[in-house]
């Protein structure tokens, strides 16, 4: 055997590389779950949990930039998620809009709130100068 000939013989064989696409397939799978939660978790108001009333309309809205204001069965005020009293809520409002160049709000009336309260707060949204006003409602159940 001549050198030359010899030294294929005794080179090692080398494999060829593989891509493994099982991981591949996980690490997809878990980023488009992320991407749907987190896409879910961006429409949430950021108002208290209220029991809004059921409309056949109802459709759903982009929340982002908004000031989500929360009316409770009790009456209790919120501003986002946090209670307040009225003139609180007429002072952050009023240093709101000043601030805010596109203002928005959100109400969100308990369905057993009274009338007379939810009124109260889009007159003293409407007088701070805000028109872009949003009441919450949740989609009524077919057949009912």
């Amino acid at each position: 055997m001549s050198a030359s000939s010899r030294a294929l013989v005794d080179e090692p064989v080398r494999k060829r590389a593989r891509i493994e696409i099982i991981p591949l397939i996980d690490v997809i799978f878990f980023l488009l779950a992320t991407f749907v939660l987190f896409t879910l978790s961006l429409n949430q108001s950021g108002g208290l949990a209220v029991l809004l009333p059921a409309t056949a309309t109802s459709q759903p809205r982009d929340a982002s930039g908004a000031v989500t204001l929360s009316i409770t069965a009790e009456g209790t005020l919120a501003w986002d998620k946090d209670p307040v009293t009225l003139d609180e809520f007429i002072a952050r409002l009023q240093a709101w809009e000043q601030v805010e160049p596109d203002p928005r709000v959100l109400i969100n009336g308990d369905e057993n709130a009274l009338f007379s309260q939810v009124r109260y707060v889009v007159d003293e949204v409407r007088k701070a100068g805000i028109g872009k006003i949003n009441i919450e409602t949740r989609i009524r159940p077919a057949g009912n």
